[in-house]
């Protein structure tokens, strides 16, 4: 009876063995579908279009008679408004984070932070209108300048729409340093904005570098919110007052259905979502050597 039941044990086991290494590799596989679809793609581009031209030149007009494929165009939106959406979320979610670590009572903490984390759920699509129908208008009181369409608006709200990845990555970073740590500035006479600054925040700088990396990578992937908000002119321009086109929303742009499947322009959804992919995984590569350089280890 007992070899019956081990024997059933462990082919129990090992079907969930299979099924466990099955998932990882679905995972595995998928990821390797992706880079060769975008490579085949974008290899094909480049037989066309001269790769020197597609990184340096500043004009993108693929769907125009005139066609010029200068990616920097597209670049710059993107990193125009990936750069406001970091300076507005990062240093908020940090000091979100440093507050329900270090101050808010255990009860208010478990109160604010799922308040907090809702904000993660919110569709993008709703950010996006948001952005265009009412922080626009109120921001064009404040800058006369400001145009319908722009870079500002789109920053801002998406530094909004990530602060939660910020705080509750950092907060739990923060939360995950040894109580004896702090104990032990105290004793020494610490301030407790002291001991949040100079010991809790360096002891848990690896979280708080992954939080901000994943940040980044969802701020320069986000596609409904510059869809909506931010214009569909590609300029080479770091002017956060005007209208201008990201990666992503050139991609929806595109994508739409009205370009026929094979053709350069369609193709060039594929060489811009490569350097879409190779950007996201540049910044990865950074987050994974930063977190490991001040990854601290506590027995």
């Amino acid at each position: 009876m007992r070899s019956k039941q081990t024997k059933t044990s462990r082919i129990i086991e090992r079907i969930i063995e299979l099924s466990l290494m099955a998932c990882g590799l679905l995972s595995i596989l998928t990821t390797v579908g992706i880079i060769c679809v975008l490579l085949f793609e974008t290899i094909a581009f480049f037989k066309e279009v001269s790769v020197f031209e597609f990184l340096t030149d500043r004009e993108w007009t693929p769907q125009f008679t005139n066609k010029r494929f200068g990616v920097l165009s597209l670049l710059s939106g993107t990193v125009l408004i990936s750069l406001i959406a970091v300076f507005t979320a990062v240093p908020l979610g940090l000091l979100t984070a440093i507050f329900l670590s270090e101050y808010a009572p255990d009860r208010l903490r478990r109160l604010l932070k799922p308040i907090l984390e809702i904000l993660a759920g919110v569709p993008t699509i709703v950010y996006g209108y948001f952005a265009l129908l009412f922080v626009t208008p109120l921001l064009q009181r404040l800058i006369p300048s400001l145009e319908a369409f722009n870079a500002l608006s789109p920053g801002i709200v998406m530094g909004i729409m990530i602060l939660p990845l910020v705080s509750s990555l950092s907060e739990d970073a923060m939360f995950a340093v040894p109580r004896s740590l702090r104990d032990a500035a105290y004793a020494l006479g610490s301030s407790r904005l002291q001991v949040s600054w100079r010991v809790v925040v360096p002891a848990a700088f690896s979280g708080i570098t992954a939080s901000f990396v994943i940040a980044v990578s969802r701020a320069i992937g986000e596609t409904m919110l510059v869809t909506i908000a931010a214009g569909k002119k590609p300029t080479f321009t770091f002017n956060p007052l005007v209208a201008i086109e990201t990666m992503t929303a050139y991609i929806v742009q595109v994508s739409l259905g009205d370009t026929p499947s094979g053709t350069l322009v369609y193709r060039t959804i594929f060489a811009v979502g490569m350097v879409l992919f190779v950007s996201t995984f540049m910044l990865n590569i950074l987050g994974d050597r930063l977190r490991r350089r001040f990854r601290e280890r506590y027995e």
